[in-house]
């Protein structure tokens, strides 16, 4: 199954394994982090940088069906 973030319509990032994009999606939206600090370390210095995002509206994607939705902020967002 191949699966995608996508940002603004361009597909930012993409898998087939099934396993690291949920990951990722959850990296990005702040779910698998701990804190503010940590979260806003993970966007900074590494999704912006060396994996192309913007802050902004993202999208989850498997096999061309839109799965999920969310944003990467500056400051977590308490959900």
């Amino acid at each position: 199954m191949k699966q995608e973030i996508k940002q603004n319509g361009e597909t930012i990032i993409e898998s087939d394994d099934n396993i690291s994009i949920p990951i990722i999606f959850n990296n990005l939206t702040g779910k698998n982090s701990k804190d503010n600090k940590d979260y806003q370390a993970y966007i900074k210095y590494t999704a912006i940088p060396m994996m192309g995002f913007q802050y902004g509206k993202i999208e989850c994607w498997e096999n061309g069906i839109l799965t999920r939705t969310g944003y990467i902020t500056k400051l977590l967002l308490i959900t």
